[in-house]
């Protein structure tokens, strides 16, 4: 049951006239919360469903760089704030990922056709890089190495879901990093380039998703298409510059980018097999 109205703030004790103190924001009329708010709350602290994300995601779908450009310029309550659109589509798309059925790694049974040569080379070469980790973590290696084929399989998918979707999420320091190289003398904070490296990641998230979900078709080609123009039409809303410049520096931020994903990945996988 809802109490009267309050004259004093219950949090910080502020004299308050409407439904929240202009202190600490805290509401004034409370109640003992329901099952429902409870689960709300819960699960609005991880991921965003309310009504601002349908238009926070009309936006980041439609306008690149456009929700970037309005947070810098102050228009921010109106939208779903940057990480938590991140961390929203993230969650979504390894889920999906996960759930889908999604062969992550496959690893073939030696051949016995190859030449004996090509083999011990390998072996040699393997040796040599795991002769120089400490005991304890060259003793973890061996073991992964003496796994059935199909038992590598499952602990380096284990690996990539366990840590992966970490791994990744650190690399977005690194992105606005790049940003920051890329767009030096533009005036720019590096806040402002951690904000375009979440808004065009989510981006990347919902893009990828889709193309789990649709079957390969000329609707796929489109979002192929939209997902390989989407960067540097948000870069060139944020940041301005030529035509020319901007995809020069989407070229290399692409490539970099894809190498320290595939870095963040082969990171992950080492994880889990010294785990």
């Amino acid at each position: 049951m809802e109490h009267q109205a309050a004259t004093h703030c219950h949090n910080c004790g502020a004299a308050v006239t409407h439904n929240y103190c202009a202190v600490c924001g805290q509401e004034t009329r409370l109640h003992v919360a329901s099952a429902g708010e409870f689960i709300h709350e819960f699960v609005g602290h991880y991921v965003a469903l309310e009504g601002r994300m349908w238009q926070s995601l009309r936006f980041l779908l439609l306008r690149p760089g456009f929700l970037t450009a309005e947070y810098i310029a102050g228009r921010r309550k109106r939208y779903v704030e940057p990480l938590r659109l991140y961390l929203t589509f993230s969650l979504l798309f390894f889920a999906l990922f996960k759930y889908g059925g999604f062969e992550v790694v496959k690893i073939d049974a030696p051949s016995d056709t190859r030449p004996a040569i090509v083999q011990a080379e390998r072996g040699d070469n393997v040796s040599a890089t795991i002769s120089g980790l400490s005991p304890a973590l060259r003793t973890k290696a061996e073991g992964f190495l003496n796994k059935a084929p199909e038992e590598k399989a499952r602990v380096l998918t284990a690996s990539f879901f366990s840590y992966g979707p970490y791994a990744i999420f650190l690399l977005m320091p690194i992105f606005a990093l790049y940003l920051k190289v890329l767009y030096l003398g533009s005036g720019k904070r590096y806040g402002e380039h951690l904000l375009f490296a979440l808004h065009a990641n989510a981006f990347a998230y919902i893009a990828l998703g889709a193309a789990i979900v649709v079957p390969w078709n000329f609707g796929s080609f489109l979002l192929v298409l939209w997902l390989t123009a989407y960067l540097p039409l948000a870069m060139r809303r944020v940041y301005g510059g030529s035509k020319r410049g901007t995809l020069l520096r989407w070229a290399v931020l692409a490539l970099l980018h894809l190498l320290s994903i595939a870095a963040a990945i082969v990171g992950a996988a080492g994880l889990g097999v010294i785990a």
